[in-house]
């Protein structure tokens, strides 16, 4: 029964999903600002392509923040849009998605490419906690002037260090230093830059 797994704790699931504890996403908080991120997200997108400047106060409503010279170009795909922080002058190509279940944080003058997906979801390896919806989350850090290529898939809990470049459709599963260029599936650092 899922309800033994918290037997104990008084938070709800929301705020156990903030603390990077397990929890179940049946949270009517939780499912609420869903809702809001797919709205806005739709907004965007509609906004973008009628007048991509009339747009911009969408998707700074959308994200917890977007700096200065930051630009998205929609389809943009996030679980909440709040947890995902976008340095200056960073360019994130079509189709990103960005499930912010955990904190998704990328630096100053980024450029991300098409199809990229940053998920920071978990889930239970053993059969019967994850047949009962548990789940946990790990924040994603991408620093500063780092370049991932299309269709990367960067796994929860991953840093890629600054000045990196991930190649396109490299799956990063592990903490990738800075000044490296890292390739495959899993990715593995090939060079240094």
């Amino acid at each position: 029964m899922t309800s033994d797994y918290f037997a104990g704790d008084t938070r709800t699931n929301h705020e156990r999903m903030l603390a990077g504890d397990l929890y179940i996403s049946d949270d009517p908080n939780i499912a609420a600002r869903q809702q809001r991120a797919v709205r806005l997200a739709v907004e965007y997108q509609a906004a973008y392509a009628r007048d991509i400047d009339s747009a911009q106060p969408i998707i700074r409503e959308l994200l917890g923040e977007l700096a200065d010279g930051a630009h998205i170009r929609p389809p943009l795909f996030v679980d909440y849009g709040t947890y995902i922080r976008v340095g200056k002058g960073t360019f994130i190509n079509f189709n990103l998605t960005a499930l912010d279940v955990a904190p998704i944080t990328i630096g100053e003058d980024c450029q991300i490419g098409p199809n990229v997906q940053l998920l920071t979801p978990t889930h239970p390896l053993g059969p019967r906690p994850r047949r009962d919806k548990l789940e946990a989350a790990q924040p994603i850090t991408i620093g500063d002037n780092v370049w991932i290529g299309g269709g990367a898939i960067i796994l929860p809990g991953v840093t890629v260090g600054e000045n990196s470049v991930i190649g396109a459709g490299a799956v990063v599963t592990r903490d990738v230093p800075p000044n490296v260029v890292a390739l495959g599936n899993p990715a593995r650092v090939v060079r240094e830059l």
